[in-house]
């Protein structure tokens, strides 16, 4: 049977006051628990325009909708950016998750691209956000391998777009190549991995050569099934492999471990906003 939630707290504050080190898996779910919500009236607030013209139903969906010109794409795109990336502060469920952790040994791995780690505390040499950054530009055909800072375009897209279109002297250009500017968002072959992307990712390798020494706790948040390969797969396998790692899982829609590591992991299908603020010492 399965513990009931009180046991299960107990549980996991056990096995963070005893880890060595802690490496967070934050996906999707984390943001949406958070208040960053893609759906509902955060959506219908935002982008009635686009609703109306469109027929958009949520931002998630809307981000594949094959806009005819520049203008429209990035009109939309400012938008889901600015609301999603520059203005929200650091949420209060992520600020609870860094009082969690501030002073432990951690890193974090997350496919959130909001920012919302940083904002929150977490030290920026400690995070590797693998899909990339809201915040930033990248050519369309990474014809090279540099980033750009978006803000001021952002927000100067918003502010001059009417009838759901940008100004064609707001269209971002790539500036070696003249060709279109993409966010940079893992969506294709093309997503660039610049110097920083690269370091980050060492960082988190050099962090995992050190989980099978001591004791380990994953502590994945909001992982499902959209890009499962990334966090919530080897976070499983880590935690089979390795006899001093445990799993903490909090997914509202997957809770549930693997059968071969039912033993080692702690479970919550709760809400997040109660679930991490209980685990704090």
């Amino acid at each position: 049977m399965r513990e009931n939630y009180e046991k299960r707290i107990d549980r996991a504050k056990k096995l963070l006051a005893e880890a060595d080190r802690i490496l967070i898996g934050g996906g999707a779910g984390l943001s949406s628990a958070a208040g960053l919500s893609y759906a509902g009236k955060r959506f219908t607030d935002n982008f009635a325009e686009f609703i109306e013209k469109y027929g958009f139903t949520d931002m998630y969906t809307a981000g594949f909708y094959p806009f005819k010109t520049e203008e429209e794409k990035w009109a939309y795109w400012s938008k889901h950016i600015q609301i999603n990336r520059f203005d929200p502060p650091a949420m209060p469920l992520y600020k609870a998750l860094y009082d969690l952790v501030k002073d432990r040994d951690y890193f974090v791995l997350t496919t959130n691209v909001d920012g919302q780690f940083e904002k929150a505390g977490f030290a920026p040499e400690r995070i590797f956000a693998v899909q990339g950054d809201y915040g930033k530009l990248q050519c369309a055909k990474a014809c090279h391998q540099k980033l750009y800072d978006n803000e001021n375009l952002v927000r100067h897209m918003t502010a001059e777009q009417k009838n759901c279109r940008v100004p064609s002297s707001l269209v971002p250009k790539c500036p070696v190549c003249g060709g279109r500017m993409e966010v940079n968002v893992r969506i294709d072959a093309f997503f660039v991995q610049d110097a920083a992307w690269y370091a980050a990712n060492e960082k988190f390798e050099a962090f995992l050569q050190q989980i099978d020494k001591g004791k380990t706790v994953l502590l994945e948040l909001g992982v499902g099934y959209n890009t499962p390969t990334i966090i919530r797969f080897p976070f499983e396998r880590l935690t089979y492999q390795n006899e001093g790692v445990h799993l903490i899982r909090c997914n509202a829609d997957y809770p549930a471990a693997i059968p071969e590591n039912e033993g080692k992991t702690v479970s919550f299908g709760e809400d997040m906003q109660t679930v991490l603020p209980a685990l704090c010492p």
